[in-house]
């Protein structure tokens, strides 16, 4: 420890709470805390220069669940389970604009839509036959229909007609959101330290001594908001789960406007500042992208160009512009762990693709869990 006096004082004394991950959860626990104990210390511990999982990576997708996910999710989970789980995200989502406001987000609505390629005749003809009994599971949350079919009005070549549609769906920008988040937690108070690693925790009765990589201190409680590095941890039940994304460069009058998903939500896409930005491809080497490296692989890359000329955007030139990755945390159900791990131990992880949709509503439940 390099520390001052008046470093360690301002910074690393008397903290209530630390929160490790700066992103969706890690900040939206950090805020339900100071609503619940306004005069209490909270520190918030990133390993990068800037939240360094999903939360500044993802497509900006505000979504539920295409159609052939959820009845996927079907197969694996009890009916309520699925049910449950949209509650949350529709919840989620709606915590998400109360708290920030559609204009600082960059909500838009401008629905959502599922392609099928020829190769998935079965799938599609299988989803489509379902989606009455599927609007009827989930009329009871969002309060009429949610899933249609409309025409191909995009000029999308090698899929089948008519689209799948879920009028519901919208996009945010991820990067005005995160903003909007930390403007939100700096006003409050809160402090947060970046590129700083956890490197061991050791808890007593009172308390729980954090070493990281630059210092150690004690803190009150730990909030674990990790996600995709919840396995860094200690914590199971969580895998790391690879997402690459390309974008492309501006397209001169690009049509193609909400948000897409294609082959049970692996793949996805959007418009963004007349630009496709296109993301997915995990399923084509799951093992592979079961990693909190954040590269990207010539396999999926080369997948996701290839789709983009055969079927999103097939009369149109377009050059990549930029291409990165982001970690999610998956498991064996897309349940959230939100739980007490210890006396003074907490966790909110594995949010499933989901970060977005339930980010909000994970960080208020692990800080109300919190004494």
């Amino acid at each position: 420890m390099n520390l001052s006096y008046w470093e360690y004082q301002s910074w690393l004394s008397n903290i209530d709470y630390t929160i490790v991950g700066s992103g969706i959860v890690g900040l939206n626990t950090a805020l339900h805390l100071k609503d619940r104990f306004p005069d209490s210390r909270i520190l918030i511990l990133e390993r990068g220069f800037l939240p360094n999982g999903a939360s500044t990576k993802n497509a900006g997708f505000a979504c539920y669940g295409s159609l052939s996910e959820i009845l996927d999710d079907l197969d694996s989970h009890s009916e309520q389970e699925v049910v449950e789980l949209i509650q949350k995200r529709k919840k989620g989502l709606e915590l998400l604009r109360k708290n920030l406001g559609d204009d600082a987000i960059g909500y838009k609505c401008f629905g959502g839509y599922e392609l099928f390629l020829p190769e998935d005749e079965q799938l599609y003809q299988s989803c489509v036959s379902q989606i009455k009994t599927v609007n009827d599971l989930l009329k009871p949350v969002f309060g009429g229909e949610v899933f249609g079919t409309k025409t191909n009005i995009f000029n999308f070549k090698n899929i089948k007609e008519p689209l799948v549609y879920n009028k519901f769906e919208a996009q945010i920008n991820t990067g005005k959101m995160m903003e909007a988040l930390l403007q939100k937690v700096h006003l409050a108070g809160i402090k947060i330290l970046n590129s700083i690693t956890v490197e061991d925790v050791l808890e007593n009765d009172t308390s729980v001594e954090v070493k990281t990589d630059k210092f150690l201190f004690h803190t009150k409680k730990l909030l674990i908001a990790t996600n995709g590095f919840a396995s860094k941890m200690g914590i199971s039940g969580v895998k790391p789960a690879r997402a690459q994304v390309l974008i492309t460069k501006p397209i001169k009058n690009l049509k193609v406007k909400g948000t897409f998903h294609l082959d049970k939500g692996y793949y996805y896409f959007r418009n963004i500042d007349d630009r496709i930005l296109f993301g997915g491809g995990r399923n084509l080497d799951f093992k592979a992208e079961e990693t909190t490296e954040m590269e990207q692989t010539a396999r999926i890359q080369n997948k996701l160009e290839a789709l983009l000329k055969s079927t999103i955007l097939p009369d149109v030139p377009f050059e990549i512009d930029h291409r990165w990755s982001g970690i999610m945390g998956v498991g064996s159900t897309k349940s959230p762990i939100v739980k007490q791990l210890s006396n003074n131990v907490y966790c909110g992880v594995r949010l499933g693709g989901m970060g977005v949709a339930i980010g909000s509503l994970i960080g208020m439940e692990l800080a109300e869990m919190v004494e």
